[in-house]
C-alpha cells in the first residue's frame, strides 16, 4: 500500500469514527486566514468535520452572526459586544434584579429577557418553558466556553437560532425520529410502542434543548457544530444512536415511565455507559450519528420506504 493510500485510508477511518484529522485542521486554518471569511465554506466544513477546540468559539461566533466575516472588524465588534454586555448587566444591577449571589446562568437569562423586552416583574416569578431551555443551554455552554461574555453571546444567539431558523422544523423531529428508528431497528421501536413510550420519550430534552444536560459537553459540542452550521437534522440521528447504544438496557425496561426516566437521567446514562463502554465512546456515538446523518443527507429516501420527506428539514 502506497503512502498516499495509507493516508487516505486513515483520513476516511478517522472521519467515520469522529476524530479530527490533520488534513482537516489545516484546511480550516486556511479558511480562517482569509481576510473575509467564507460563511458557506465554514458551514460546509462544520457539517463534514468536528471543529478543532481551539477554533470552535471563533467559528461559532462567525456563523451565529456575533462576529462579521471581515477579520479586521472582529476586535471592534467584540468591543461593542462587551460594552453592550456591561450596559445590560449594569441595568439589572441598578433595578436590583440580580445580585452577587445570582447564579451566572440566571444572569444570562435575565439579560436575554431584558434585551428581548420580556423581563418579568420579579426574579421570583415562575420560569417559562423557554427559560428552562435557555438555562440548560447556558449551563452546557458554560462548560465549553471560559469567557463569560462569549458564553452569553453564544448562548443568546444559539437560542435565537433555535427559536427562529428551526422553529418550524423542531416539532417535526419526533416523527422523523420514529420513522428512522423503524428503518434502523424495527424491533426496538416495536418495544417502545408496546410499552407506550414512543410519545413520552424526552423529545424536549433531545430536540428543544439540543441534548444539553443529556450528553457530556465534550460530545455535545460536536453535535452543536452541525446545528450551528445549519442542520438540526443531526439531532434525530443522535437520538437514534443513543437508543441503539442503550438497546439492551431499554429492551429490559417495561413501561413508558421507566424507559423515559432512564433516558432523561444523565447520571444514570453516564453510569450505565461507563460500565459498558470506554470513557471516550460517547464521542464515538456522536461520530457514528454524524456518519449516519451524512449518508442520509446525500441520498433521497424513497417514499415507498419511508413516508418522511427529509428534504423538508435542514
Amino acid at each position: 500500500m502506497t503512502e498516499d493510500s495509507q493516508r487516505n485510508f486513515r483520513s476516511v477511518y478517522y472521519e467515520k469514527v469522529g476524530f479530527r484529522g490533520v488534513e482537516e485542521k489545516k484546511s480550516l486554518e486556511i479558511l480562517l486566514k482569509d481576510d473575509c471569511l467564507d460563511i458557506e465554506k465554514l458551514c460546509t466544513f462544520s457539517q463534514r468535520f468536528p471543529l478543532p477546540s481551539m477554533y470552535r468559539a471563533l467559528v461559532w461566533k462567525v456563523l451565529l452572526g456575533i462576529l462579521p466575516p471581515h477579520h479586521e472588524s472582529h476586535a471592534q465588534v467584540m468591543m461593542y459586544r462587551k460594552e453592550q454586555y456591561s450596559d445590560v448587566l449594569h441595568a439589572l444591577e441598578v433595578i436590583r434584579f440580580i445580585s452577587d449571589a445570582t447564579p451566572q446562568v440566571e444572569v444570562y437569562l435575565y439579560m436575554h429577557r431584558l434585551e428581548s423586552g420580556k423581563l418579568p416583574r420579579s426574579p421570583s416569578f415562575a420560569l417559562e418553558p423557554e427559560d428552562e431551555v435557555f438555562l440548560a443551554i447556558a449551563k452546557a455552554m458554560e462548560e465549553m466556553v471560559e469567557d463569560i461574555i462569549d458564553c452569553y453571546w453564544l448562548t443568546r444567539c444559539f437560542v435565537n437560532q433555535l427559536n427562529n431558523k428551526y422553529r418550524d422544523f423542531l416539532p417535526q423531529l419526533p416523527k422523523a425520529f420514529e420513522q428512522y428508528l423503524n428503518l434502523e431497528d424495527s424491533r426496538l421501536l416495536s418495544h417502545l410502542k408496546t410499552s407506550s413510550a414512543v410519545s413520552k420519550l424526552p423529545y424536549d430534552l433531545w430536540f428543544k434543548r439540543c441534548f444539553a444536560g443529556c450528553l457530556p459537553e465534550s460530545s455535545l459540542q460536536r453535535v452543536w457544530d452541525k446545528v450551528i452550521s445549519g442542520s438540526c437534522k443531526i439531532l434525530v440521528f443522535v437520538a437514534v444512536e443513543i437508543l441503539l447504544t442503550f438497546k439492551i438496557k431499554v429492551m429490559a425496561l417495561n413501561g413508558a415511565e421507566k424507559i423515559t426516566k432512564f433516558l432523561e437521567n444523565r447520571h444514570s446514562i453516564l453510569l450505565h455507559h461507563k460500565k459498558q463502554f470506554s470513557p471516550g465512546s460517547f464521542k464515538l456515538v456522536c461520530g457514528c450519528s454524524a456518519v449516519l446523518w451524512g449518508q442520509w443527507s446525500e441520498q433521497q429516501v424513497s417514499t415507498s420506504v419511508c413516508a418522511w420527506d427529509w428534504s423538508l428539514i435542514p
